[in-house]
């Protein structure tokens, strides 16, 4: 939440007014929130939370709906879960809000955050944190941290510094004596990481609430104490306005903010966050989730895998995903080639066509192989998110297929995996994307046995099968190059 909260509130009555607009390929449902807390699961559901109270509920972390409940009221809540608990932060008062800056850090638990489980329930713990109005810094935008057995939360916005405080994870209080410390400046809604012997300050910067024109972008600095002093890539500390770009606008959103670190294992993780704006769905902010990727020790937003063309590249061998059927050669003067002057008038040879070679394949299921990549009609791939079809964690399902025919990639009843030859839009065609913390990506089938982690794998140098996925492995590892 920020310095601009009062431009949100004077204009949530305009915001409900827009019909939304058809969902494009990045969540579905009901994904309008401002401020989301970390998505967080429970009772085999995932929730966020937002500004003013409630939340979105979802199965899949694709689909999302209304119906997750908070209360309290308030601004930029975070949820964290140790043993038994859900502890959730969020401030009441500050943000600027009739230009007042006096507020607090409120903590409340539950054992689930599913209204409809028997454990759901909220219970006070109390005020953890607060600012007076007059002291320069803001007590809200609250988020958690639990390393070691040790529980710690970072707050303030843009007016004054950030500060972090130590919890007792037993209660969810302040530590006895514990006193606020400053760790950055010009920044809002932070979140807090730990990896590899490092701390992670992300932080939001620019500004919100203000749709299309918002300028909110996350950037990082890291520090070996969890105290600081945090410091970006080029030295620059974050007491001093620095930060590590994570996140900025592309393509039709902008303005994302409120980093939520989802690690769901498998060396797979994302973020959760909002755009400021969507402008797809009239401008509004909307509940994002992307992929995280780890370099050089810093984190950095990554994509999921657009429309598009691709030869499919195992990291393991280096080979190509292709269709299994004869190699077919290209026309060409061998003489010409290695007994020409170097005088001697070229012209361009064209690639292999897919009418050159189509008539020559098997016409039903046909095996897929690897090879090296020859740029061959075999080996080409159309790759087509299918956001009608579902998805999971921030990424549609989708078809893969041969380019330029209807042949796609498939699971077999046996569990195998073929090129089947004609797209029905059965499950069985249909595959998840996930992109991995080192830039690569799991193909996982859509159709899994019940707690089978199961995915593409490639064995050995040639032959792909489903298998289960091993993080420290290349054989589950793909790159989508472009031809």
């Amino acid at each position: 939440m920020t310095r601009t909260l009062a431009l949100l509130a004077a204009g949530a009555a305009a915001l409900v007014a827009v019909s939304p607009a058809p969902a494009p390929a990045q969540l579905a449902g009901n994904v309008f929130i401002h401020d989301p807390s970390t998505v967080t699961e429970s009772d085999g559901k995932w929730f966020t939370f937002g500004t003013r109270g409630g939340g979105l509920i979802s199965d899949d972390g694709w689909t999302w709906r209304g119906g997750a409940e908070r209360p309290g009221g308030g601004v930029a809540p975070d949820i964290i879960h140790i043993g038994d608990r859900y502890y959730v932060a969020y401030a009441v008062g500050g943000g600027g809000m009739s230009g007042g800056h006096a507020s607090q850090v409120k903590i409340m638990w539950t054992k689930s955050l599913d209204p409809q489980s028997r454990d759901f329930g909220y219970h006070d713990v109390g005020v953890v944190a607060a600012s007076d109005g007059v002291e320069n810094q803001d007590a809200i935008d609250p988020a958690f941290l639990y390393v070691d057995g040790r529980l710690w939360l970072s707050y303030g916005t843009y007016f004054g510094s950030i500060r972090i405080i130590e919890l007792d994870p037993k209660t969810g209080l302040r530590v006895a004596g514990n006193q606020p410390v400053d760790i950055a400046i010009d920044m809002e809604a932070t979140a807090l990481m730990h990896r590899d012997g490092w701390y992670y300050l992300l932080g939001t910067h620019g500004t919100c609430c203000d749709g299309p024109n918002s300028t909110y972008n996350i950037r990082v600095g890291r520090s070996r104490n969890v105290l600081g002093p945090y410091v970006d890539a080029m030295g620059q500390p974050l007491l001093k306005g620095g930060g590590k770009l994570v996140a900025g606008a592309y393509g039709r959103v902008q303005g994302p903010g409120h980093f939520g670190l989802i690690d769901l294992g498998g060396d797979t993780q994302k973020f959760s966050m909002h755009y400021e704006s969507d402008l797809d769905r009239g401008g509004r902010s909307v509940l994002a989730i992307e992929p995280l990727l780890w370099r050089d020790g810093w984190p950095v937003a990554g994509s999921n895998v657009r429309a598009g063309d691709y030869e499919i590249q195992s990291e393991r061998s280096g080979n190509a995903l292709q269709l299994k059927v004869d190699f077919v050669r290209i026309p060409f003067d061998v003489r010409a080639s290695f007994m020409a002057k170097p005088t001697d008038p070229t012209s361009p040879l064209p690639d292999q066509r897919l009418a050159d070679v189509e008539g020559q394949w098997p016409a039903g299921a046909t095996r897929v192989e690897l090879a090296a990549h020859m740029n061959r009609p075999n080996q080409r791939w159309t790759v087509t998110p299918m956001p009608d079809k579902g998805g999971w964690f921030g990424a549609p399902y989708y078809r893969i297929g041969i380019t330029g025919t209807q042949r796609v990639l498939a699971t077999t009843p046996a569990g195998e995996v073929e090129a089947a030859p004609g797209y029905t839009g059965a499950d069985a065609q249909l595959w998840r994307i996930d992109q991995l913390t080192d830039g690569s990506y799991r193909i996982t089938p859509k159709v899994r046995a019940k707690g089978q982690d199961s995915a593409l794998m490639a064995i050995g140098t040639s032959t792909v099968s489903l298998a289960a996925f091993d993080p420290r492995s290349d054989a589950g590892r793909w790159r989508f190059q472009m031809p």
